[in-house]
């Protein structure tokens, strides 16, 4: 008996961050790497297809792209063993110029994808990405594997095995918080653009972002 995997349909808006005029604009391919890929979590690792990351809320959008401006989490600890209240904690600090250019995209979407963390999807790289773990030295692969930051070629294989089932991309819930939907989708990218919409300093889902990430505009 054939396995069922498990698939997802998007919702009736995928929201992206980008830049002006056009946040779906997929990335040029002269601007990949030497191994085909732009270097994201489920790019192609063969450099055939391209892959755009979308989100189901506006705020993951953010989310995603601001993460990297927290601070080092060795600092924070360092931090947190000095007695006393925390007067002077320091934040990360967005540059304000991360806004200009910048536009939030929503389209519709159509197609299926992968719900890549689920039990079967797991248990199906687990086997089928068996050799790659133990090359790159991974015990076992479960969802914490595939959440986690690297190795990309690992995630990126999977991207691979995906769509060569004929899926449209993969869905999957944000390492920075799993109330956080994001979605992958293939080239030819089964989108229909809706609006754009140009992010200003004072963008309400912006600052909701930099709330929850301890991060302030400088």
């Amino acid at each position: 008996m054939e396995t069922q995997f498990e698939e997802r349909q998007p919702p009736s808006l995928l929201f992206r961050l980008g830049r002006d005029p056009d946040p779906w604009r997929p990335p040029d391919w002269s601007n990949a790497n030497l191994d085909g890929t732009f270097g994201n979590r489920f790019d192609d690792p063969k450099g055939y297809y391209r892959v755009l990351y979308a989100a189901s809320q506006e705020l993951s959008c953010f989310v995603e792209t601001l993460a990297r401006f927290r601070p080092d989490p060795v600092l924070l600890a360092e931090l947190g063993e000095i007695q006393g209240e925390n007067d002077f904690f320091p934040l990360g600090e967005v540059p304000a110029e991360w806004c200009d250019g910048r536009v939030l995209g929503a389209a519709s979407a159509s197609g299926n994808y992968a719900e890549i963390y689920s039990a079967q999807w797991v248990e199906f790289l687990r086997r089928s990405l068996a050799s790659e773990c133990l090359r790159l030295g991974i015990k076992d692969l479960d969802v914490s594997t595939l959440q986690a930051g690297s190795p990309r070629h690992l995630t990126q294989l999977a991207s691979r095995y995906v769509y060569e089932k004929g899926l449209s991309g993969i869905y999957y819930r944000s390492r920075y918080g799993q109330d956080l939907e994001n979605w992958a989708i293939f080239e030819p990218f089964p989108i229909q653009p809706k609006s754009v919409n140009r992010i200003t300093r004072d963008h309400p889902v912006l600052l909701e972002a930099l709330r929850i990430l301890g991060l302030r505009l400088t």
